[in-house]
């Protein structure tokens, strides 16, 4: 792996998991600490970072970690539920048998957690819903499309979507998977994109309840 990647990876992963709080001060020299690379890929692990939308560079000073306003939030779900839809669409006739496979095993999964609700169950199921909407725009089969959304989703992540979410909001959430995963099935495009859009303005309620 480049340091640049290395460094870019240690720090986001850092803002998704909150080690990097909303609104604190990420310094070239924090970036080399907790990737153990030189300050060159530090900086460019940053300017990445303010490019996608994470956070926000100040000359001399470093970045600050994006702390969104509920504006921001609806514009990140509004969006979602354009481009998120059209990806589903577009997966309804190209997503292949193994890519079905592998969205109807997380969506399964992510109803079990959602309906057993064990010690560490969120955790548990902001995972599998993460990686069941990037396997879906995987199987949207357009890398533009993809690249995208790859902040919007991470965004989701930060804000810890899940923590505002009623037992019944995470049984819904998890009952869109499956139903998506049916409508892929079908190759129903329709249908597919509808569930999504459903799906994704319902996720943006349960957070306007914050």
């Amino acid at each position: 792996m480049r340091a640049v990647d290395k460094a870019y990876a240690a720090i986001k992963d850092g803002i998704v998991a909150g080690r990097f709080a909303l609104g604190s001060r990420i310094t070239e020299q924090d970036v080399v600490a907790a990737a153990g690379v030189s300050r060159t890929p530090a900086r460019e692990a940053l300017r990445r970072l303010q490019a996608e939308g994470l956070v926000e560079l100040t000359p001399n000073q470093g970045a600050v970690v994006i702390d969104w306003t509920p504006a921001d939030t609806d514009e990140i779900f509004d969006l979602r539920a354009v481009l998120e839809s059209y990806g589903a669409a577009r997966a309804a006739s190209l997503a292949t048998p193994a890519q079905l496979t592998v969205l109807q095993s997380l969506a399964t999964q992510q109803q079990r957690e959602a309906h057993d609700r064990r010690d560490g169950h969120l955790e548990r199921i902001a995972s599998l819903n993460s990686r069941f909407h990037y396997q879906l725009q995987e199987a949207s089969a357009s890398p533009r499309l993809c690249r995208i959304l790859a902040a919007l989703l991470d965004a989701s992540l930060i804000m810890k979507t899940f923590s505002h979410y009623t037992p019944d909001d995470l049984e819904r959430s998890a009952a869109h998977h499956l139903e998506l995963v049916e409508a892929l099935e079908k190759n129903d495009a329709e249908w597919a994109a509808s569930v999504m859009r459903s799906h994704v303005l319902a996720a943006k309620r349960s957070l306007g309840r914050k």
